[in-house]
């Protein structure tokens, strides 16, 4: 054989290399976000943009600001922030004042992220840790919806209103669908839910659009399907059995997984693999764990939805699972020892 055959390569180890990186892995997650957004913006205008913009703002700025010089390019490159900034837009109301978005933007990632020493070493989800944030600061604002159908190019006053100040809002709606469903044991058109023409947040638009978002990425291979299929299996069985013992009481399997950001946080949120377990079998216990407590929030909880919460306490008890899911190393008892 020739020593320029250009089908003989050598080198030295390693030999084995992946083309996902992390830059690629978060570029694949923006771009399934974009039909979801695209549909929030449709339905409530530019002022919902502008609150996604004033989220990823905040969350671009406290990176910058907290990382050297020498590493910003990086740490600014890899998308991270801006994928934060952006999954916390997409949860809060279309209409929150753009300051209290900024703030929560900077929440994120300084005290979902940095503090835990940067990227892949935070416990929780960073844009969820953000939302808790603001509902804890903000909780009028954060439980203020308004009703999709506005003008494209309408901006609503709330939204531009000054710092600190108390915002006015043009028009209020009277509940989101999880609201109707807890407090008054109303459901919603189907349909609506499926296409996302009901009040909420910008992640609350389309399940439709999430769901291909979704299969975009377990195309990618960018999260772990054991993840999302487990959430849905137990949120189904749980709600199923509710809905059977008082269907005037509780939402069925259905209307639980197609209201509120059940999809956005299924999909997008709970299958971070910073924030979620390693091992396949820890991925069913951590995604079980969510279906169920996502339906116990919402149905006797204070709050209509509860997949934030839900989450986050998974979050919590994702090392917990690390520890005791790891499989048994080869040639090694079960208390990991040599025989």
């Amino acid at each position: 054989m020739r020593s320029k055959d250009p089908k003989l390569l050598l080198q030295p180890a390693p030999i084995l290399r992946q083309g996902m990186t992390t830059p690629t892995a978060m570029r694949d997650v923006l771009l399934a976000l974009m039909p979801a957004l695209a549909a929030g913006a449709w339905f409530f205008g530019l002022g919902a943009l502008l609150v996604v913009a004033a989220s990823i703002a905040g969350a671009l700025a406290i990176e910058w600001a907290f990382t050297p010089p020498e590493r910003r390019a990086q740490a600014i490159g890899d998308n991270s922030a801006l994928l934060t900034g952006l999954l916390l837009g997409m949860t809060l109301p279309p209409a929150l004042p753009m300051w209290m978005a900024f703030i929560g933007g900077m929440t994120a990632i300084g005290l979902g992220k940095i503090i835990w020493g940067g990227l892949g070493t935070n416990l929780f989800n960073p844009a969820l840790l953000g939302r808790a944030f603001l509902l804890g600061t903000f909780p009028i604002a954060m439980t203020t919806w308004t009703d999709p159908g506005a003008a494209f190019f309408h901006i609503p006053s709330s939204v531009l209103a000054w710092p600190f100040q108390s915002p006015v809002y043009d028009a209020v709606a009277g509940a989101t669908p999880l609201g109707l469903m807890k407090f008054e044991y109303k459901g919603s058109d189907f349909l609506n839910l499926l296409i996302g023409n009901t009040g909420g947040s910008l992640g609350e638009t389309s399940g439709l659009l999430l769901i291909l978002g979704g299969l975009y990425l377990w195309w990618r291979r960018d999260l772990d399907w054991r993840i999302p299929a487990a959430i849905i299996l137990a949120a189904v069985l749980f709600s199923g059995i509710l809905y059977a013992v008082n269907p005037g009481k509780f939402p069925g399997p259905l209307f639980t997984l197609f209201a509120g950001g059940f999809w956005l946080g299924t999909l997008f949120m709970a299958t971070d693999p910073v924030t979620s377990p390693l091992t396949p079998r820890g991925a069913w216990i951590f995604g079980l764990g969510i279906g169920f407590l996502v339906v116990l929030i919402r149905v006797f909880g204070g709050f209509p939805e509860g997949m934030m919460y839900a989450i986050l306490l998974m979050n919590a008890a994702t090392p917990l699972i690390d520890r005791y899911t790891q499989p048994r190393v080869f040639g090694r008892g079960r208390e990991g020892k040599a025989p």
